[in-house]
């Protein structure tokens, strides 16, 4: 099985060949091989598919949200953030072509990369098939996320989220213990949430923002786990942190 056809085999659709070398085609190899066409005008065109399908999915399954919360939701579902780790599962880094820059300082793992070509891609079903079959690729990629709603209520923005939330159980002032590894060209970073010396929350990413975003995701859950099993009238007579409750430790 060559590259391309594992790659549409991940993606269950059809594209050509052409039209997928496109959507795979990042700027950075196009400035280095003649200034040939990139990806950039499939983005612009998948974009919008993915709004609309997303929108349109929010607004026929939700029909007592609100308008700002249905825009809220829709804002979490196609960031670049989710996108990216969309990419990430399906492994989509491998078969971009990058520039010498950018394979250098490991683009294949950069988020912006990764989701502005999840939609090239979105763009490359539409123009090789039809609308319909593009919005299904886009329920298949994005549906795991429309059906977390918990998470989709934390909006885009997790460290403000979480902010927002420790602020209104006064848990007191959030603190960020971060820490970078591996070489300069492929820097990995790891967070964690502290709230009063106690960790909430963990995350990894390329970038200490990312890491300090999974952290924030990541004790906005394990608060909420723990508030909702306090409500059930369930306890928990272990010394455990938060975070160690959300990894189940």
């Amino acid at each position: 099985m060559s590259s391309t056809e594992e790659l549409l085999k991940r993606l269950g659709v059809s594209i050509d060949a052409e039209t997928l070398r496109l959507a795979l085609t990042h700027r950075s190899y196009a400035y280095e091989n003649g200034g040939i066409p990139t990806n950039e005008r499939l983005e612009f065109l998948g974009d919008s598919i993915l709004g609309f399908s997303v929108t349109d999915s929010l607004y026929r399954d939700n029909p007592a949200l609100p308008e700002g919360e249905l825009a809220k939701r829709r804002s979490a579902v196609v960031s670049t953030r989710a996108l990216a780790g969309i990419g990430r599962d399906l492994g989509i880094g491998e078969f971009i072509y990058l520039g010498q820059g950018e394979r250098l300082t490991d683009g294949k793992n950069k988020s912006s990369i990764l989701a502005d070509t999840m939609e090239a891609l979105i763009g490359a079903t539409y123009l090789s098939n039809d609308i319909e079959t593009a919005r299904r690729l886009v329920m298949r990629l994005v549906g795991p996320l429309l059906k977390d709603a918990a998470a989709l209520g934390a909006g885009t923005d997790w460290k403000t989220s979480m902010q927002e939330l420790a602020a209104s159980r006064q848990l007191g002032s959030i603190y960020y213990a971060v820490e970078g590894s591996g070489p300069d060209h492929a820097r990995t970073f790891s967070a964690e949430l502290q709230i009063g010396g106690t960790a909430y929350g963990k995350g990894s990413g390329h970038s200490k923002k990312e890491a300090e975003q999974e952290a924030a995701a990541d004790a906005w859950r394990a608060l909420n786990s723990r508030a909702n099993l306090s409500g059930r009238g369930v306890t928990n007579g272990s010394a455990e942190t938060p975070a160690d409750s959300a990894h189940g430790a």
